[in-house]
């Protein structure tokens, strides 16, 4: 019985650590399969009224991921062009992809740098990564395989 509590505490850590470190293509959450944490990433782009929460009732499945839309004309300029829409890096924070691992990501964190969106883990790192904003997206263009989009 030691010897089976040992083995089930180094598994969830196992798991538990791989979760956080995977490079997966889009970020998700642990427990939800909802991109940019249900935020319409289009909404990001209307410079009058800034990112709003999507609906469920305006949705697509793109990359494995739901996107929700706050309209049907926002759902459907992201299936005509998701990648100019989706955020960099999966919607991994930005300032985390440049040195080289994947953290979560608060959408009230956002830039957008030459029409493309970048998410940061919070408002405090995105100061920090506004501070060095190019070489931190080079950097992360270099760890982000097959990224940027677009």
């Amino acid at each position: 019985m030691k010897h089976l509590s040992k083995f089930a505490i180094l598994l969830l850590i196992t798991l538990l650590s791989s979760v956080g470190c995977a490079k997966d293509e889009i970020y998700t959450g642990f427990f939800s399969e909802t991109a940019a944490s249900g935020y319409d990433v289009v909404s990001y782009f209307d410079t009058k009224t800034g990112p709003k929460e999507g609906r469920e009732k305006f949705s697509v499945t793109w990359k494995k991921a739901e996107w929700y839309f706050i309209s049907a004309a926002n759902l459907k300029a992201f299936k005509k062009s998701p990648e100019k829409y989706a955020p960099q890096y999966g919607g991994y924070c930005s300032y985390a992809v440049a040195h080289d691992y994947t953290a979560s990501s608060d959408p009230e964190a956002w830039t957008i740098v030459k029409g493309k969106l970048y998410l940061n883990y919070s408002k405090e790192v995105r100061a920090d990564w506004l501070k060095k904003r190019d070489q931190y997206i080079s950097q992360a263009n270099k760890n982000w395989p097959g990224w940027p989009i677009g």
